[in-house]
């Protein structure tokens, strides 16, 4: 199928209430537990990778197995560059067909990730790719002090009107990585964006927060999840459960492992964002597997 942009997928979603599950990937085997989870639920997602991943999967090799992976897959995906920092690595992106761009201003001053996200949604569009903005500081799990600067509402509204992106991440008591306790989302803030910004907004930092309070976000107008960390979580666990489960070791049947705990973290993430799944069966589930 043609690969569709970020901005196609959560306008889609926007009109049905939901959102959409962005999942990152490092290797082949999540590429395939994404795209297989997707396939099964007939869902749209976006696969994407960040920059800051690039040391250890380079993106001329991840690039093009991405693409590929979306344009051979029976579901409309998306190919997105998460957290981009450098206009070099944008301009690759671009040149090997990623249709949406993921730039990342926000440990700069106001007026500067204002005048560079501006740029690269320019460079973008050139290209008929969407762009993703983030304003506010969305901290990191595990730091001593976990810096955060929620997203300032009437600055998002300028920011979306200055910059001319399509969705629009925010810091809303959300940080990357483990959470080292429930995160504390503010939802007053969050509807106070959605009140004065026409786009879509964005979640990151999904690994972690709770089923209920991923709908009490969709519900104020997140359009678009964030998945890292699961995603990572889960390759190491499907190659713990491999190696502690036999005696004889081979890659296929580590390569199968791996795969198949990728694909079941994305399918319980879809379901929550396309609302197809009680939070009393999320609840049973985990008992279950408790």
């Amino acid at each position: 199928m043609p690969i569709r942009s970020m901005k196609q997928l959560i306008q889609d979603a926007d009109s049905q209430n939901k959102a959409v599950g962005a999942f990152n990937v490092g290797n082949m085997e999540m590429l395939l537990g994404v795209v297989t989870a997707a396939s099964e639920l007939n869902t749209p997602v976006i696969l994407q990778i960040a920059q800051s991943r690039l040391l250890h999967s380079p993106l001329y090799l991840m690039g093009p197995m991405m693409i590929s992976a979306a344009r051979n897959a029976p579901v409309d995906i998306a190919v997105q560059l998460d957290h981009g920092q450098t206009e070099e690595t944008v301009r690759e992106a671009l040149s090997l067909g990623f249709s949406s761009i993921m730039f990342d201003g926000s440990g700069y001053e106001y007026s500067k990730n204002v005048r560079l996200t501006s740029r690269i949604a320019a460079m973008a569009r050139d290209a008929g790719a969407s762009v993703e903005g983030e304003l506010g500081a969305i901290g990191r799990s595990g730091e001593k002090e976990l810096k955060m600067i929620c997203t300032d509402p009437d600055l998002a509204q300028e920011f979306v009107q200055k910059t001319g992106v399509d969705a629009l991440a925010v810091a809303i008591g959300n940080a990357h990585g483990h959470y080292a306790a429930d995160p504390k989302l503010q939802y007053n803030v969050l509807e106070r964006i959605h009140n004065k910004v026409s786009i879509p907004l964005v979640l990151h930092g999904g690994t972690g927060i709770r089923p209920e309070d991923f709908r009490k976000c969709i519900r104020h107008g997140v359009r678009k999840i964030n998945i890292a960390t699961a995603d990572f979580d889960a390759l190491t666990r499907g190659a713990q459960h491999y190696f502690a489960d036999r005696e004889d070791y081979n890659y296929f049947g580590l390569n199968e492992e791996m795969v198949h705990e990728v694909y079941g973290t994305v399918k319980k993430h879809i379901l929550i964002f396309n609302n197809q799944i009680s939070l009393e069966q999320i609840f049973k589930n985990q008992e279950e597997k408790a």
